[in-house]
């Protein structure tokens, strides 16, 4: 397991699931660019409430930073070629809205503070 924060997009919409426990999780599959045109795929789940109600407030396409545990993989594609994935338990995340709300914010308490 390795502590990670991942920047990519999301492959798919994600998916909601309840646990056996009754806790709600989300699933999602995330492209990183690792090159000019290779990319990472990493299996995502969240449990953490804030992280599962902001991927599933997510669509396709749509840009996301995750941290958490990443667990990397091979596997080999039809062509026998070993190719790179990962899974990651994720534990919080960050979207383009989060860090522009956050420069929205900071930019009022220097406001605040001028006066």
């Amino acid at each position: 397991m390795i502590d990670a924060l991942l920047s990519g997009r999301l492959a798919a919409d994600p998916k909601e699931g309840t646990a056996s426990n009754g806790n709600r999780y989300a699933t999602a599959r995330l492209h990183v660019a690792t090159g000019a045109e290779d990319r990472l795929s990493v299996s995502v789940i969240a449990f953490d409430p804030a992280s599962v109600a902001g991927l599933l407030a997510l669509k396709q396409g749509e840009a996301v930073t995750l941290a958490g545990e990443l667990t990397p993989k091979v596997w080999t594609d039809k062509d026998g070629n070993a190719r790179l994935s990962a899974d990651m338990k994720a534990h919080a995340l960050l979207t383009p809205y989060h860090v522009q709300r956050r420069r929205q914010a900071m930019a009022g308490e220097g406001n605040q503070a001028g006066t």
